[in-house]
């Protein structure tokens, strides 16, 4: 009997845990990335912020797609990550220390390259 129970709460517990797996958000935020080496750069922060599962930048289109828990960060923390690493994300402008530390090639004056 006792191994039937502990059977059931297992179960329950696996359902559990494998249902809030599904709570993950998508966020899709506009950048001023340049280059590969800016798409290594915010994927790589993001990546380090807590609650973002995944990443990926567009540059052709300057997006970045952001898959994240809501339980721990917010696409405010988000965008604010991506300002801070010297990006400008949709209409929030890059920290301005941040994006003089950038390399010349990924900042907002370079040209494509």
């Amino acid at each position: 009997m006792k191994n039937i129970i502990l059977s059931l709460l297992a179960i329950l517990f696996i359902g559990m845990s494998s249902s809030f797996a599904g709570d993950d958000k998508e966020v899709k935020i506009k950048t001023s990335a340049i280059c590969e080496m800016c798409k290594e750069r915010i994927e790589r922060n993001l990546g380090l912020s807590k609650g973002v599962k995944e990443s990926n930048l567009d540059l052709k289109d300057k997006v970045v797609t952001v898959k994240y828990n809501p339980n721990k960060t917010t696409p405010e923390a988000i965008k604010a990550t991506i300002i801070n690493t010297g990006y400008d994300a949709n209409e929030l402008i890059a920290n301005q220390k941040a994006h003089d530390k950038l390399p010349e090639c990924c900042r907002k004056s370079a040209a494509k390259h």
